[in-house]
């Protein structure tokens, strides 16, 4: 039998499986999951509490892996959705996690604020650390705390209410894109901390590739998790103007007759949809 290309945990649909490969494995990572619960009410949402448990119980998606081990190589918010990578072994997190801390990951978030930017293309540097007031809030710190943090953003498109912003961060602070576009005066639309909250809406945050040389075979790795529900999401449409950016998934063209790149995983619908 196949192994499946999704993840299932109880009490949730399936997570898909997005890639992989001898050394890790990457997931859509869906809303709502956390990887560092804020409190005992929220632990249930544990991401990586639920897979190890799913690990042990010799689940059918980790038992046709042969999986003992996956951890988590970076962290995502609980309510942003999109490209997470886990390793599938202790040498693998120490070769990924160096290659986070190095700055060799490129990594690619969409972003949605309301209204138009000043700039239509700019670099915030501001250093980030822990506000002491308000736990779990980040906050712009000049002092010996505060890390050097740098993001690189790009308007991409604009519709009657919203903008459409490429974020392109090269460190990896927490909150680090949310602080950067609320202290760029836009605000992520509906983020509850450094922005409002608005009804109906969600957070408008996703990450959509994380690209790197692989540390073992020194070859390019892509990883690009889809992007049209999230652009619909908030009234935008794939435009022929968007179709070149490298978040963009392309369509599978055989190189030659019975020859070309693997074709995408195929995409297992959830039974109750």
């Amino acid at each position: 039998m196949a192994k499946p290309n999704f993840i299932e945990l109880p009490g949730c649909e399936p997570i898909q499986i997005i890639f992989e490969d001898r050394s890790v494995l990457a997931i859509d990572k869906p809303r709502g999951w956390m990887l560092v619960p804020d409190s005992w009410r929220k632990t249930n949402w544990n991401l990586q509490t639920a897979i190890d448990s799913s690990i042990r119980a010799d689940d059918f998606w980790a038992r046709s892996r042969n999986l003992r081990y996956l951890r988590h190589v970076h962290r995502l918010d609980a309510d942003t959705s999109g490209v997470m990578l886990f390793a599938k072994s202790e040498g693998a997190m120490r070769a990924m996690g160096e290659m986070f801390e190095s700055r060799q990951m490129e990594k690619t978030y969409l972003a949605v604020v309301e209204g138009v930017p000043k700039e239509k293309e700019w670099t915030c540097e501001l250093p980030i650390g822990p506000d002491p007031k308000n736990f779990g809030k980040m906050r712009v710190d000049y002092s010996e705390e505060g890390k050097e943090s740098e993001t690189h953003f790009r308007v991409l498109m604009s519709n009657e209410r919203f903008t459409l912003i490429e974020a392109s961060p090269l460190t990896g602070r927490t909150h680090q894109i949310r602080l950067h576009l609320a202290e760029s005066g836009s605000p992520i639309m509906c983020d509850e901390i450094y922005g409002r909250v608005e009804k109906g809406f969600r957070l408008g945050l996703r990450a959509v590739r994380l690209a790197y040389q692989d540390t073992f075979t020194r070859r390019p790795v892509n990883i690009i998790a889809p992007a049209e529900e999230f652009l619909r999401e908030f009234n935008f449409k794939l435009t022929p103007e968007l179709q070149t950016a490298k978040w963009v998934r392309r369509a599978f063209v055989p190189k030659e007759k019975g020859q070309g790149e693997k074709s995408p995983l195929p995409v297992k619908k959830n039974p109750a949809s």
